[in-house]
């Protein structure tokens, strides 16, 4: 095999949850049918990642130091929603009504995986919070092992400065069948029950 198109294979398999055929599979396809779309590819690759960094009020990805939404007037001051992931920002923009800020982990705490305070910028967060303005902090971290750990830990951050954590509710998916969900869900829905207004 050519030591370029070796290359190009190993170069593919950083992409998550690409392993050796499929990389060997696009490798080939871009090479074979696609080297137009290829080439726009490595533009766009190259371009994206010499000009998009971190949005310093938020961290979520941006061409800017503050990207448009933390530039935004029309933004409640007051909401502050954090999230682990952009895809996690992006869901909730467009799923739900929700006009507040937000705040990008980048991550999870894992300490096993060295992933601390410091690298999901909570240093950050905390002075974000101490500005005062904020008086809500909606944790939206996803409800696995980490994801609890983490929202526990920025919860307390919220009430050192006197912000009132909140969490979205978790629980039985709307149209869901209660013999088709499985037991971890089905008990923290009704751990977290409410009453039916």
């Amino acid at each position: 095999m050519s030591a370029l198109l070796e290359q190009l294979i190993d170069a593919l398999r950083v992409l998550p949850g690409v392993g050796q055929k499929s990389a060997q599979r696009m490798a080939y396809h871009v090479l074979e049918r696609g080297r137009e779309g290829g080439a726009r590819l490595a533009t766009a690759l190259a371009e994206a990642v010499e000009k998009i960094g971190h949005c310093q009020r938020c961290r979520d990805f941006s061409e800017t130091p503050v990207c448009p939404t933390c530039s935004s007037a029309a933004r409640d001051a007051q909401t502050l929603c954090v999230v682990e992931t952009p895809a996690d920002r992006l869901a909730i923009e467009q799923a739900t009504g929700y006009r507040g800020f937000y705040f990008l982990l980048q991550g999870r705490l894992s300490p096993l995986d060295g992933i601390g305070p410091h690298e999901l910028g909570l240093d950050l967060l905390g002075t974000r919070l101490a500005e005062g303005e904020v008086r809500e902090l909606i944790i939206a971290t996803n409800p696995t092992v980490e994801g609890e750990a983490t929202a526990h830990y920025l919860a307390q951050i919220a009430r050192q400065h006197a912000v009132r954590p909140s969490r979205p509710a978790h629980g039985l998916p709307l149209g869901g069948e209660l013999e088709y969900v499985d037991r971890g869900t089905l008990s923290h829905a009704f751990g977290s029950r409410s009453e039916v207004s």
